[in-house]
């Protein structure tokens, strides 16, 4: 059987940046709740967890790659939510925020965990903010925590 590496979701002394928007907050403050929870819930302390908010999801790759080259933080998480509107004004945020996002991880090496919901009305984001279909912010804390084992292991 070949090798298998992994990553495992145990804090332990990781530093994580949690990236908020404040544009549709009654959405992402769920999506916040669950990513703190999920970190706390694997051995993450508040001393290890700094919440840094942006106005709006266009806004987040500029201040993540801030934070990405900083080398202050193992992992980070984007957590935020564009919601489809009359105009093509959703297509264009949503594309640079997740363009922007993967381009900073991969350029950087520091894993983002992709929190930002892109959905087609509101109720559809509120189910996805801890409602009905679970919490995103929770599942983009876990991959971020996930991810940034896995490459420790394989330094």
């Amino acid at each position: 059987m070949p090798k298998i590496i992994e990553g495992e979701l145990t804090a332990r002394d990781l530093r994580f940046g949690i990236v908020t928007t404040r544009f549709n907050e009654f959405v992402v403050e769920p999506l916040l709740r669950g990513a703190l929870d999920a970190l706390k819930r694997h051995g993450a302390t508040e001393k290890q967890i700094e919440i840094i908010r942006v106005p709006g999801a266009f806004d987040m790759p500029v201040i993540v790659r801030k934070l990405a080259l900083s080398r202050r933080y193992e992992a980070l998480v984007a957590l935020g939510a564009v919601v489809r509107g009359q105009t093509p004004h959703f297509d264009y945020v949503a594309g640079e925020c997740a363009s922007g996002l993967a381009r900073i991880a991969l350029e950087s090496g520091v894993p983002i965990g992709f929190g930002v919901l892109t959905t087609e009305n509101m109720e559809q984001a509120v189910d996805r903010a801890g409602g009905k279909a679970g919490n995103k912010g929770a599942d983009a804390a876990l991959a971020a925590l996930e991810m940034a084992n896995l490459l420790r292991r394989l330094d």
